[in-house]
């Protein structure tokens, strides 16, 4: 899960999983993959650091960063 703003200052939770483009408008525009969009406050690239941390920390895109070094040393 991911935490946004949208425009009127509210912080909102998203499961990442369900994002499947985001575009700026020039307001970033979230589109999920049932259709639904949210208008949020962060760019398009704070988003997608977001999205990548999310993807990190649930190990669904490799190691953490801190961890990659560990694996070469068993």
């Amino acid at each position: 899960m991911i935490t946004l703003t949208r425009l009127n200052g509210k912080p909102f939770t998203l499961n990442a999983i369900y994002i499947e483009q985001i575009e700026a408008f020039p307001d970033t525009t979230i589109t999920l993959t049932n259709g639904k969009k949210f208008v949020v406050r962060e760019s398009v690239e704070e988003v997608v650091v977001l999205v990548k941390d999310f993807y990190k920390h649930i190990s669904i895109i490799g190691l953490p960063r801190d961890l990659e070094g560990l694996k070469d040393e068993k």
